[in-house]
């Protein structure tokens, strides 16, 4: 409930908002098993996406935590006539980042908009176990039949 009376605000510095989180923020880590991070973002980040995934796989290396990100894309521009300035990435190039970033981090990427999911590590997880739990389910029923037909 406490995330509900939060306010959105911030900057695209999201090298600052790493380091906080995971040199303050994080400072008893190695007292957990397991952690996440969740960055929620707009658009591309300020620094070079090969940087911020440097540093990520750095800091995430040395203990369990993961870094997992949620982008939220915004379908119309960001001023009265729909332009996007030209510092912000176009969307698909902004998930192609956040993608290198989260897998340098071993965490899952999220990409939904105001239609709907775009895509998402979680529902490809479970699209490729339903997949997988079809598969066996027709192998058995194969089997099965072909045991009745001997019989």
């Amino acid at each position: 409930r406490w995330v509900l009376s939060l306010e959105c605000k911030g900057s695209r510095n999201v090298m600052s908002a790493l380091r906080r989180a995971v040199e303050v923020d994080f400072k008893d880590k190695d007292k957990h098993k397991s952690q996440g991070l969740y960055l929620l973002t707009t658009g591309i980040p300020d620094q070079e996406t090969h940087t911020i995934s440097a540093y990520v796989a750095e800091a995430c290396g040395g203990f369990d935590l993961q870094l997992h990100v949620c982008l939220f894309s915004v379908t119309k521009g960001t001023d009265s006539s729909g332009i996007i300035p030209a510092c912000y990435a176009n969307p698909r190039e902004t998930a192609s980042a956040f993608k290198e970033i989260v897998q340098a981090a071993n965490g899952r990427f999220h990409w939904f908009g105001e239609a709907g999911i775009f895509e998402s590590d979680d529902i490809t997880r479970i699209i490729s176990e339903m997949e997988k739990a079809k598969n066996y389910s027709q192998k058995c029923a194969f089997l099965v039949e072909s045991l009745k037909q001997r019989s």
